[in-house]
């Protein structure tokens, strides 16, 4: 029983989660104040999922520049197609979910906020501009927060993470 209690994640020093804080609030505050000056502050929700990721576990495969923004922009095109086609019903949205989750697997583009893109886009049918806005914008500028962030800020971190080179 101890094993589901038990937490995977290292000890944090002690500035950590207040580094992570910062960075969540200074890019979610940029993105919804663009996402509301755009008319609808809610659709920013998957890049708060984001933001958590790529600020308090920076290391992770799913929090990298790649998987953020490709995950975000697959996701959110696949559910764009499926809203094309179907009504917004609780079937659409977890089709388009499951279509979302299989493609970034496929592509090595696991991104697990971005499955949210897809609740968002079967429900609202926000149209093909909410791609561009806000979620490559937004994820974008998630991603240049972090690497700003992960570099100036103590503890400085790499982010993105080092590319390993293969041996052989």
């Amino acid at each position: 029983m101890r094993r589901f209690f038990r937490r995977h994640q290292p000890a944090p020093c002690r500035l950590t989660p207040w580094k992570a804080a910062l960075g969540g609030v200074a890019t979610i505050a940029l993105c919804a104040l663009l996402a509301q000056w755009a008319g609808n502050a809610m659709l920013i929700a998957p890049l708060a999922a984001t933001a958590v990721l790529v600020f308090a576990a920076h290391d992770s495969p799913m929090a990298q520049p790649a998987n953020v923004i490709g995950g975000h922009l697959l996701s959110t095109a696949t559910a764009l197609v499926v809203a094309e086609f179907l009504p917004p019903t609780w079937w659409a949205m977890a089709l388009a979910v499951g279509l979302s989750i299989a493609l970034m697997s496929a592509t090595r583009l696991t991104h697990p906020p971005a499955g949210a893109d897809a609740l968002a886009v079967t429900a609202l049918h926000p149209g093909w501009s909410y791609l561009l806005f806000p979620i490559l914008t937004g994820a974008v500028l998630v991603v240049a927060a972090a690497i700003v962030l992960h570099r100036l800020v103590p503890p400085r971190r790499a982010y993105p993470l080092p590319i390993e080179e293969s041996g052989g």
